[in-house]
């Protein structure tokens, strides 16, 4: 039965206004960052007066741009890779074997993401701090220290989504491996890893996410040669004046990476988000 004309006509008009505000807040980024500062800082205008390239040379020269961009990327990464391999020994070892306390430990994985962040910045401070002084390593201020914060976010859920998944995998495929042969590190890196790709690239996308814009820990837990872009888009920001201009280009810039490999990983990310739980 073909759906009434009012059905489709109320349709039409509610997309072409969801669309409306989702793209209103891009245009004002994209139309600003192409204006001079005086345009920006005055009244606005939904068309520039006049179109200028100048603001995206002028971000790697107010602020080293370019060093926050290399230390988000280098955080980002290995918090990223470090993540999605321990959850998949983890996942895999929970989701095949039978052992004391694994629903409390599915359980306290899965409760922890009941607490907001801001809890556990003062504890990870305190333990940072006490580590340096104890032993000399640096993790407060430095790279490796933001890594290990940004792991206590992703690996819970990112255990726990890749549980799903991994329980979706026939287990006739693990007994096939074994027949032919491979043991339970070699079945679950020839047959299940092969298997979940959809579900581990959309469990690396949101633990590169969740490191890519945080902004409270990396405030605080970083120096001024480790800062992150987050934080560093902060110093458009002077006592004098914001140059408004450069931070819209600058955001645009730094969303240029989640953006490209989200459109380049979107056909895997859908898939891992919604086969683990209806498979």
């Amino acid at each position: 039965m073909a759906a009434p004309r009012s059905f489709l006509w109320s349709r039409a008009v509610f997309l072409t206004l969801l669309t409306g505000f989702v793209l209103l807040p891009v245009y004002v980024m994209v139309s600003s960052s192409l204006k001079p500062l005086e345009d920006v800082s005055g009244k606005f205008r939904w068309l520039p007066s006049s179109l200028t390239l100048a603001p995206y040379a002028d971000i790697w020269e107010t602020v080293p741009l370019a060093d926050y961009f290399v230390n988000s990327l280098l955080v980002a990464g290995a918090a990223t890779v470090c993540s999605v391999v321990i959850a998949i020994f983890a996942a895999y070892a929970v989701s095949r074997y039978t052992f004391r306390g694994k629903r409390v430990f599915t359980v306290t994985v899965l409760s922890t993401q009941m607490f907001p962040g801001i809890l556990f910045l003062l504890p990870l401070f305190l333990i940072y701090v006490n580590i340096g002084n104890a032993t000399g390593i640096a993790l407060f201020g430095s790279r490796a220290g933001l890594i290990l914060t940004y792991m206590t976010f992703s690996l819970p859920f990112s255990i726990w989504m890749l549980i799903g998944y991994f329980d979706s995998v026939p287990r006739d495929l693990d007994e096939a491996a074994k027949v032919d042969g491979c043991g339970p590190l070699g079945a679950l890196f020839r047959v299940i890893v092969p298997a979940a790709i959809p579900g581990i690239v959309a469990v690396a996308v949101y633990a590169f996410m969740t490191a890519w814009g945080e902004v409270l820990f990396a405030s605080v837990m970083t120096s001024e040669t480790t800062r992150t872009l987050a934080v560093g888009l902060q110093g458009y920001a002077t006592q004098n004046d914001v140059y408004w201009n450069q931070v819209m280009a600058a955001s645009l810039v730094v969303s240029v990476p989640v953006v490209a490999g989200f459109l380049l990983l979107q056909r895997y990310l859908v898939t891992g988000l919604t086969a683990g739980a209806v498979k």
